[in-house]
């Protein structure tokens, strides 16, 4: 008996998205069917970076098609393609970036930049282009973290261009200050600088911009949200009440001004002794948790207090570089590929489509 593109679709829709839950069959993922007697080819789009999952999938697909009858071979092909999504009314997107993803603290020192920093690395681990923008003009970390320095190149006066390190595209403020001195800025001085770094910089065909913010939700943060094109944002606290105040401030003023939550880490959610394995959840337990449950926000994930990421992060090698095939790389991943998969799940952005209205004087 012939097989039908229904029967493989059929058989198909058994792989579910391990991601989502849901199979590729009903959300469209499936392309390009091709069914020659015993041969069958076709291809499978994911809407996010999934590259250290994509040998499970395609191995899961080509079990599902040999279950029919009379299949003889069976061609796959698994890849991703990222596109633009959907930003705050009235606000274009930028140049060369596809994706603005804002890392966001209420608070400081909840481990926000390791986070973004790591974030970045995990999508670019799993195939995404990916910029990094340290936009805390105040305490600028991204240099040490990236072990990057020097003013940036301008080919042509007007753009800067973005350092290159681990795969990343990088600028901040930082490289364009002397690190000894002291930013005393007005916010309105603030925000306008942190304006023109993410504008005037030349990112280069960026599937996610990760911008690491500075903690609070004062005048640069507002600014980010009111005039900087952002998909979404992700939400960084610990455990304890009081980060749990600052954070939920974040999460209100940006949902005031449209911008997505993406949804929560929780960062140095338990210390594990390295003597004696006893854990220890030393700024409370599983708070950040209770309040995405009670904010409607996902949960994206705990990440451990460990001294390692302290160190490599300190070294410039943080820990997806300097470990990419480590316990906590792997929790860094499994969040980055949530937060990809929650952008793909967003509204479009056809602003591309739109045509260009002129309006020129009748003579």
């Amino acid at each position: 008996m012939a097989i039908t593109e229904q029967d493989l679709l059929a058989a198909l829709a058994s792989v579910k998205d391990p991601q989502t839950g849901s199979d590729f069959v009903s959300t469209r993922a499936v392309r390009n069917v091709q069914i020659n007697g015993g041969d069958v080819s076709f291809e499978v789009e994911l809407g996010y970076p999934a590259k250290s999952v994509i040998p499970a999938l395609r191995s899961q697909f080509i079990a599902a098609a040999r279950t029919l009858p009379g299949v003889d071979n069976v061609s796959v092909n698994v890849a991703s393609k990222i596109i633009a999504h959907a930003v705050q009314r009235g606000v274009q997107l930028l140049p060369g970036v596809k994706n603005i993803i804002a890392v966001s603290s209420g608070k400081g020192g909840v481990g926000k930049s390791t986070t973004a920093v790591n974030l970045a690395l995990a999508l670019a681990a799993e195939g995404a282009q990916v910029g990094l923008l340290d936009a805390d003009v105040y305490g600028p970390s991204m240099p040490t973290m990236t072990a990057t320095s020097g003013k940036p190149e301008s080919l042509d006066g007007k753009f800067m261009e973005p350092k290159r390190a681990m795969g990343l595209q990088i600028n901040s403020i930082g490289f364009l200050v002397d690190e000894a001195q002291a930013m005393i800025w007005r916010g309105p001085m603030a925000s306008q600088a942190l304006e023109q770094l993410i504008t005037q910089t030349r990112w280069d065909n960026l599937d996610y911009l990760v911008v690491d913010m500075p903690p609070g939700t004062g005048d640069i943060q507002l600014t980010m949200a009111q005039k900087v094109p952002l998909t979404g944002a992700v939400i960084v606290t610990t455990p304890q009440d009081i980060a749990l105040i600052d954070a939920k401030k974040g999460i209100t003023m940006f949902q005031k001004v449209s911008v997505p939550i993406l949804g929560l880490v929780e960062n140095m959610a338990v210390h594990v002794c390295s003597n004696c394995g006893h854990a220890e959840h030393i700024f409370g337990h599983e708070g950040g948790k209770k309040m995405a449950e009670a904010q409607g926000l996902d949960y994206l994930g705990a990440l451990p207090l460990k001294m390692s990421i302290r160190e490599q992060a300190d070294s410039g090698r943080p820990t997806v570089a300097a470990e990419p095939d480590g316990e906590v790389s792997g929790m860094y991943k499994d969040i980055a590929r949530k937060v990809a998969v929650k952008i793909a799940q967003q509204s479009k952005d056809f602003s591309a489509k739109f045509p260009t209205i002129t309006i020129s004087k009748k003579t």
